[in-house]
Order: structure tokens, then C-alpha cells, then sequence
């Protein structure tokens, strides 16, 4: 039977959204059960075997969701293979170099045992909510800096994981 996986995430204007859907695409792709579902949706992790949690980055801290998903579940997912990733610069820093996590990630990465956090670009469009997020567009630093293959190459690592055999 499949290992079934859930990928949750916190977003604001549904840039991490579609990372995450881009991932539970790949590892369904590579034969496992998973889905990506908005991490305050979700209200117990009992029924999947691995855990992957993203969160938008927002003045230096992951999504609000993101964070109470990861405090309400802490047992749970300390029993589970667990990755962790971000997506915010809105530059191609991303792409280009390791981003480490912010210090709130690395707490919580500590503390459960996360295999990998990995730090993609982010998504600002016309539109975004947010009077910060207007700002940043007003001044021209708005813009798609999500690198979709490696995403891709990152959710294939994941799905040929021992923890997942």
C-alpha cells in the first residue's frame, strides 16, 4: 500500500498553495497517496504516514498557519518523517543559494526532528492582500520567483526517501 502523505501549508495570496500542490503532485507521481491541504483545515494528522509543512514567509516568520499547524500536531508529527519548507524571497536568491530557515522554523525543526527545510523563491502579484504586500507591488518588487523544477526535484527527493519504502 501507497504511504500516504499530507502536505500542508499557510498562505496568504496562494503562492505556497501551489507549491504545495506542485509537490503532493510529484509524490502521487512517484506512486505515493498525498495531498496538499490549507494547514488550518486540518485536523488531525493520525491518518497519514509522513508529514510535509510549508509556510509563506512574512517579515521573517513563517505563515501564521504554518506555525499553529506545527504547535497543535507537535506529537504527532515527531512520530513521522517530517520536511519543512518555505517560500518567500521575492528575488532569485533562492534559486541561487541555500536560504537557512528562519529562527522560529529552526526552533521547531530542532525540536521534531525535520529531515530537510529547503527555502523557495516566492509569489507576488497584482492583487495580493495586504497593505505590505501593496506596498512591495508599488514598488516594483512584486513578482514570480518560484523555481518549479526545483520544487519538482526536491518532491522527488522526498518520495524515494528510505523513511517512505
Amino acid at each position: 500500500m501507497p504511504t500516504n502523505v499530507l502536505v500542508a501549508y499557510g498562505t496568504t495570496n496562494g503562492s505556497t498553495a501551489e507549491i504545495a500542490g506542485t509537490i503532493a503532485e510529484v509524490l502521487r507521481r512517484e506512486g505515493l497517496t498525498a495531498e496538499a491541504l490549507p494547514a488550518g483545515a486540518v485536523p488531525s494528522v493520525a491518518a497519514y504516514d509522513a508529514v510535509v509543512v510549508g509556510g509563506g514567509l512574512y517579515a521573517g516568520h513563517w505563515h501564521k498557519d504554518a506555525r499553529r499547524f506545527v504547535r497543535r500536531h507537535r506529537k504527532d508529527l515527531a512520530r513521522r518523517p517530517l520536511w519543512f519548507f518555505s517560500s518567500g524571497p521575492l528575488d532569485p536568491s533562492a534559486s541561487e543559494r541555500d536560504i537557512p530557515p528562519v529562527p522560529g522554523v529552526k526552533r521547531a525543526m530542532a525540536r521534531l526532528d525535520v529531515r530537510e527545510h529547503v527555502t523557495f523563491g516566492g509569489c507576488l502579484r497584482e492583487g495580493a492582500k495586504g497593505w505590505v504586500a501593496r506596498m512591495i507591488l508599488r514598488n516594483g518588487k512584486g513578482g514570480d520567483f518560484r523555481d518549479f523544477e526545483r520544487i519538482e526535484a526536491w518532491a522527488v527527493r522526498i518520495a524515494h526517501e528510505p523513511a517512505l519504502g
